[in-house]
């Protein structure tokens, strides 16, 4: 195989980070097919991109030869689906965040890839980030000693749409934007989580309590891990002033601290002893990089057959953690959890 033969399937704002991405130069792939059921979206696409062949049904992506592997953006109800077609089609699979839909759906996208014999990977873009991943090394090397305790938060500043509202659909802040610290605990930890623990409130859009009165906007997760580490998550929608996603590992003998709020590291310092500085705007600007980075080492597992560096594992265990906390923030009650599986 000269190069990877790769179809976008799901052109809208996330799905084209991946397609300029692939348009940058992703060594020893090339975008090749793009696949959305909205003609404006693939009219835009093929625009931006150059790439003529397109399609509105995934479906037919799967039946054609001339594609290798498929890069899944599409809404999450549809990614069991889409996932196991390109497993049967012997179509290598990229799959963005949340996997799926329930735990059941991950498990059989898992064996399907198994079994076709394909590769399967998740889009959790942390993990390539540079500071994150510098984090994991220091981690790794033993600079701070043992660790006790990691934190992760992850603020967004757009206002939810109405969908939003209703949690029991949308998982409010903990799957919108904490899937992703779940899943870099995880990574810190080396661990799986045996307790969880979830607490959310509406502090933002009061108005909206009456019609959907389990809506929250603001959510604190405590965790503890097979291994002892602790673990705190905050979460948070329309903070307004920007996107913020930060981590802190706390070992016995120091403490690693990854990322800024900053969007670049200058500062103003004025007369009136005000500091002033730019925030970052969103998480397309903050982690622009981390998605080449990603979609560079998913075609590099697929050129040399190796293991995807995050797992269909990876992310089904994310999603148990986003469905449990919030089972907790409904219930009002603590979790348990043995090899990371609820244990009721």
């Amino acid at each position: 195989m000269e190069k990877l033969r790769v179809c976008l399937i799901g052109c809208g704002r996330a799905g084209m980070i991946h397609a300029r991405s692939y348009m940058g130069g992703i060594h020893g792939a090339v975008l090749s097919a793009l696949c959305d059921p909205m003609e404006e979206n693939r009219i835009a696409a093929s625009e931006e991109t150059g790439v003529t062949k397109t399609c509105s049904d995934w479906h037919d992506v799967m039946k054609d030869p001339d594609i290798d592997a498929v890069i899944v953006v599409t809404p999450t109800q549809f990614h069991h689906d889409i996932v196991i077609a390109a497993a049967e089609a012997g179509k290598h699979v990229f799959c963005e965040k949340p996997m799926a839909s329930t735990e059941q759906e991950c498990d059989e996208m898992i064996e399907a890839c198994r079994k076709y014999n394909v590769k399967l990977q998740l889009g959790f873009m942390r993990r390539f980030d540079k500071s994150f991943r510098r984090g994991k090394e220091l981690l790794d090397a033993g600079t701070v000693g043992d660790v006790t305790m990691i934190k992760s938060n992850t603020y967004g500043p757009s206002e939810p749409k109405e969908w939003m509202y209703n949690v029991r659909k949308s998982y409010g802040p903990i799957g919108e934007v904490n899937s992703h610290d779940f899943d870099t605990l995880r990574w810190y930890a080396g661990s799986e989580v045996k307790m969880i623990h979830a607490i959310g409130h509406n502090f933002r859009s009061p108005e909206k309590a009456a019609e959907y009165p389990e809506y929250y906007d603001t959510c604190t997760v405590m965790l503890e891990f097979e291994n002892g580490v602790l673990g705190m998550i905050t979460g948070a929608q329309y903070v307004r002033y920007g996107y913020d996603s930060r981590a802190e590992i706390l070992g016995t003998n120091g403490i690693i601290k990854v990322g800024s709020q900053n969007a670049n590291a200058a500062e103003a310092v004025t007369a009136n002893r005000i500091i002033q500085a730019d925030s970052m705007d969103s998480w397309r600007t903050l982690f622009v990089d981390a998605y080449k980075a990603e979609d560079q080492a998913f075609v590099d597992c697929v050129l040399n057959n190796t293991e995807p560096p995050v797992t269909g594992v990876d992310g089904k265990m994310a999603l148990v953690l986003v469905n449990e906390g919030l089972r907790s923030i409904l219930e009002h009650r603590p979790i348990y959890l043995k090899n990371g599986i609820p244990e009721e």
